[in-house]
Parts: structure tokens; sequence; C-alpha cells
């Protein structure tokens, strides 16, 4: 039974990375926020907007909780779901959890590409979605360096993924 959890910041890699490597070693792949969407028939967006960041918080722990008794499963979770309640001790004590790290700089070069996609960017000029990016990263990699694991986001090797899957 292997249960792998991907986190990190949003634009790191976790959804395509999770892909890969959930065909290479045969497992299921489960998108959290992807999930969430299915289950309440809402984007993302649309439950933070209508529901408020506190109760969309709520609805991802208990979804969190929900697939975190799937087995042979890699899950990339949402960027902000290590960082809430106690998600990082009840992911560590059910799986192996791996940070996808990355600079600010790296995010920020792939996020300009994508910020319309991503309403907590959309209306920040380029300076304004750096200094964004920074400040919640900082705040976020104590959350994130509670992982089992920490992995460059650049690293396409599959070393670490061979030890623990094999």
């Amino acid at each position: 039974m292997k249960r792998l959890f991907l986190i990190g910041y949003m634009g790191c890699g976790k959804t395509t990375t999770g892909k890969r490597i959930a065909k290479k070693y045969g497992l299921d792949f489960i998108d959290l926020d992807q999930y969430i969407e299915m289950r309440f028939f809402k984007t993302v967006s649309q439950l933070f907007k209508e529901k408020g960041e506190d109760e969309f918080r709520k609805m991802e722990r208990s979804m969190l909780v929900e697939i975190s008794e799937f087995e042979d499963v890699v899950i990339s979770t949402g960027g902000g779901a290590a960082c809430f309640f106690d998600n990082m001790d009840k992911m560590n004590s059910c799986g192996d959890t791996i940070y996808l790290k990355a600079s600010a700089e790296d995010l920020f070069s792939y996020l300009r590409k994508a910020k319309q996609d991503r309403p907590l960017l959309r209306d920040k000029t380029d300076e304004e979605m750096l200094a964004y990016i920074k400040d919640s990263l900082s705040k976020r990699e104590p959350f994130y360096s509670k992982a089992k694991y920490v992995m460059d986001s650049r690293d396409d090797t599959d070393v670490l993924f061979d030890k623990l899957l094999r």
C-alpha cells in the first residue's frame, strides 16, 4: 500500500509530477482541488468566492481526510492545503509527503504566464505578484518543511520516487 502526497506552492509542478509518477508506477492519481470540484460541482474559485476561505479550508480538510484512506495513490494537494489545521500531521501519519520546492523567482516565471487562471494573482502587476509570492511562500515554508522529503521542483529524475515506490 502506497500513498504519496505532493505539497508545495501553486505552480511548482505538483499535478504534472503526480500524473507522471502515478503513470510510471501504476498508481492512481488524485488532484485534491479537482476532487473537491467534482464533489461540490463548483470550481475552487467559485467555492472561495461563495463560501470564503475559512469554509473552503474546512471543506478541503474533509476531502483530504477522505482521500487519505485511498491506497496506491499519488495525491497532489492545493498550494495551501498543507498550511491549515493539522493537515501536515495527517498526511505524514498516513503516507509519504514530498515538498516540491521552488524559488519565488521560478514560481513567478511560471505563474505570470497563467495568472488569469489564478484568482489570488489575477489582478496583480508583475512587481506585486513577485512580492506576493515571496511573502506567502515565506509564510508557508514552515508548513511545507514538515514534509518527510524535499525535492527541487526542477528535478525531473525519479531517484526519490524509485526509493519510495520500489
